[in-house]
C-alpha cells in the first residue's frame, strides 16, 4: 500500500466533496468493504477512532465503543462492547449496528462480517497515515470537509511547536518505553516522529521497527541522556541502569496519564501532544 506524504495527503484532502453511496474502499485488511449508506449506528473498537469521530461531530451515532474509550467525556457513557481481542459479539450484534470500525489486529472481522454487519478496518501506524486515514474514515461517514479541516488544524498546530523545538541548542538522546517489557517507539512510527518533532534523538534504529522489543542491554550501550515513560526509580533498579546518564542526571520522566493517552493514540489531540512533550523535554523553549 502506498502512503502518501503529508503534503499530498493535505493536497488530496482539498477536494473533499459529500461522499456517494454505496462506498466501496480497500481497508487495512486488504478487504473491498462496500458502505451501503451513510452509516448511522457506529461501533468504535479503537480508542483513537472513537475520538476521531467525536472530533468529526459524530459522538451522537457511537452505539458502542471499546472498553479503552474514554475521551471525550461523551464517549465514558456509550455502551462498551469489550476490545479488539475480548470483543462481546452478543452486544455488538444486539446494537444493530451499520457499521463496526476495527484495526487490523484482533479477529473479530470475520465473525461480525458472517453476522451480516459491515466491518471495516482503519489502522494508523506510521505519523502519514495517522492524516491520510483519518480522511479515509472522513470518507466512510460523510464527513470528508470535517475531515479535511481537522487534517489541516492539526497539521498547523504541529508545525507551531516544530518552530519552537528548531530553536533547541542541545536534542538530548532519548528512549521512550510504552510497555515496562521493555517496548519502545521506532523513529518512523506515529510516536518515534512525535518525539523527534519534540526536539529529541530517539536511540532506537528504524530497522527494529514501529514498536519494537528491546533487549535492555542495547538500552545500556546506547546510554541514553533522557528517559519517558518509567519512572526513575524502576528504571535505576534494572540491572546495569542505575549508571546510565538519563538515570544519573534526574532526567527519567513518567508521563502524566493524559499526556501518555493522548500520546499513544493516533487521533485528533496528536498536536496537543506533541506540545506537553516538547515542554517535557525543552522546558526553557516555553517560558
Amino acid at each position: 500500500m502506498k502512503i502518501l506524504t503529508l503534503t499530498t495527503t493535505l493536497a488530496l484532502a482539498g477536494s473533499a466533496a459529500a461522499t456517494t453511496y454505496p462506498l466501496t474502499l480497500t481497508d487495512d485488511l486488504n478487504r473491498k468493504v462496500t458502505v451501503k449508506a451513510e452509516p448511522q449506528r457506529i461501533v468504535s473498537l479503537l480508542p483513537s477512532t472513537s475520538e476521531t469521530l467525536c472530533a468529526l461531530n459524530l459522538c451522537e451515532r457511537l452505539v458502542g465503543v471499546d472498553q479503552y474509550s474514554d475521551y471525550p467525556a461523551q464517549v465514558k457513557n456509550v455502551a462498551k462492547m469489550g476490545d479488539l481481542y475480548t470483543p462481546n459479539i452478543e452486544a455488538i450484534v444486539a446494537a444493530k449496528p451499520d457499521l463496526v470500525l476495527v484495526s487490523k489486529y484482533g479477529k473479530v472481522s470475520e465473525t461480525l462480517t458472517q453476522a451480516g454487519i459491515t466491518v471495516f478496518a482503519l489502522n494508523p501506524e506510521t505519523y502519514d497515515e495517522v492524516f491520510s486515514k483519518l480522511l479515509t474514515l472522513g470518507k466512510v461517514v460523510n464527513r470528508e470537509a470535517a475531515a479535511k479541516a481537522l487534517v489541516t488544524t492539526m497539521a498547523r498546530d504541529i508545525a507551531k511547536t516544530e518552530v519552537l523545538t528548531r530553536a533547541a541548542v542541545n536534542k538530548p538522546t532519548a528512549y521512550f518505553e510504552i510497555d515496562p517489557t521493555p517496548y519502545s517507539i521506532g523513529p518512523k512510527s506515529f510516536m518515534g516522529v512525535l518525539l523527534t518533532k519534540a526536539g529529541a534523538r530517539n536511540i532506537i534504529p528504524e530497522s527494529m521497527g514501529d514498536f519494537p522489543k528491546v533487549d535492555p542491554e542495547f538500552i545500556v550501550k546506547a546510554n541514553p541522556q533522557l528517559m519517558l515513560g518509567v519512572d526513575r526509580k524502576t528504571a535505576a533498579a534494572r540491572p546495569g541502569w542505575a549508571g546510565l546518564n538519563a538515570v544519573k542526571s534526574g532526567r527519567v520522566i513518567e508521563l502524566p496519564a493524559e499526556l501518555s493517552s493522548s500520546l499513544s493514540r493516533p487521533g485528533p489531540r496528536l498536536p496537543a501532544a506533541l506540545r506537553s512533550l516538547a515542554r517535557l523535554i525543552h522546558p526553557e523553549l516555553f517560558r
